[in-house]
């Protein structure tokens, strides 16, 4: 079976490597319109359970990738000059780049050389293969062409984010909140190197047109985000990688396949930075496009499979995200509790914890909460 895979990003490298491991005699080519060492953004962050879905079926890329990675068990809330750890929530960390570089070095041991700094302006340059995997992100250039036959949507929340990097590391994965004059801002920060975090920097519509960012260069957004956050930056700068305004791109596909065309990652659904779970959710994909290959014996059916099995598992986790951002999408007003509440608010946003589950997870925070609350 010959196979192009469009977009060198974690769903389709890791799809490319896996495909061509277990079948050793197929042809695929991967293209991707970047360099090898280019990447957007800082570090990529997991759940705690990080890489261990697939630690049964390939304990070697999970070996690969685990010491590079940062971990941690709990969350830092910072609101108004007070703090708040909520136990029992651990995350881990990789700066992107060093996962690309990881997967790109997999793939290359299986024999597939990926195509970089190639880009394909249609799908009909790719005439001739059997199966064609679109995990060219959240602009595809396969789904931009055939929204019709896909059912795809594209929506965006209403908050501003811009990703940037800082050489100052934190000991959690950390969320600070700060009220200005002119607004509120929320950042997102963790360590994903010993000596690099992520700082994503989040506010409101109404603070961004009060801080007037729609004229701001990149340069002057990046030193009013500085200073914004000077706490807690503690002296150390703002890292810049393309770090541009945006809003948050919500993409979902009815269908997940058209002809012999399917889609992967985030070309076929996003989910919020606040659930760190987009480069798990696109090397799932990967699998679960695999598994479904192998099972059926032709295209057709092994694509209707791919998304018959995966869609509702995606669905769920896509639907808690939506409703984290829902929070995001409040949080000034959120910022009004006390600490406490504030905390309880937000580590209960998605609606899948209950105070059972929280007190079992979190017994610290729990006793605290409880606590202040001045219950037993």
């Amino acid at each position: 079976m010959r196979i192009a895979v469009i977009g060198g990003g974690p769903g389709g490298l890791y799809f490319a490597y896996l495909w061509k491991k277990r079948h050793p005699d197929a042809e695929i080519d991967l293209f991707e319109q970047n360099a090898a060492g280019a990447t957007w953004g800082f570090g990529v962050v997991f759940s705690e359970q990080a890489l261990e879905f697939l630690r049964a079926d390939d304990p070697e890329t999970v070996d690969a990738i685990t010491p590079r990675m940062e971990s941690w068990k709990n969350i830092t809330l910072n609101l108004r000059g007070e703090s708040v750890e909520i136990d029992g929530v651990g995350f881990s960390s990789i700066g992107r780049l060093a996962l690309l570089t990881i997967l790109q070095e997999r793939v290359r041991s299986t024999g597939v050389t990926p195509r970089f700094d190639t880009v394909v302006q249609s799908a009909g340059e790719l005439r001739g293969y059997d199966l064609i995997v679109a995990a060219d992100g959240l602009n595809s250039m396969v789904r931009r062409g055939n929204e019709a036959a896909f059912g795809a949507s594209v929506a965006h929340s209403s908050n501003k984010f811009a990703w940037y990097g800082t050489t100052k590391t934190f000991a959690t994965l950390s969320q600070t909140f700060v009220a200005t004059d002119r607004g509120n801002f929320n950042a997102h920060h963790y360590r994903y190197a010993k000596d690099m975090s992520t700082f994503l920097v989040e506010c409101d519509a109404a603070t961004w047109a009060a801080y007037g960012f729609a004229d701001k260069t990149i340069e002057e957004s990046q030193a009013i985000c500085e200073q914004v956050f000077a706490a807690t930056l503690d002296g150390h700068r703002l890292i810049s990688n393309k770090s541009v305004w945006r809003n948050f791109p919500w993409i979902w596909n009815e269908r997940w396949s058209h002809g012999n065309m399917v889609l992967i990652g985030d070309a076929l659904h996003s989910a919020h930075f606040s659930i760190g779970s987009g480069t798990r959710l696109a090397i799932e994909d990967a699998i679960a496009l695999t598994k479904a290959l192998e099972t059926e014996s032709g295209i057709a059916a092994a694509l209707a499979r791919y998304e018959s099995e995966r869609k509702p598992i995606v669905k769920k986790l896509v639907t808690a995200a939506r409703t984290s951002a829902d929070w995001y999408e409040h949080f000034p007003a959120h910022m009004k509790r006390d600490l406490m509440d504030f905390a309880y608010s937000y580590i209960t946003r998605s609606g899948r914890i209950d105070d059972a589950r929280l007190r079992a997870m979190s017994p610290a925070f729990m006793a605290r909460f409880e606590a202040a609350k001045g219950q037993s």
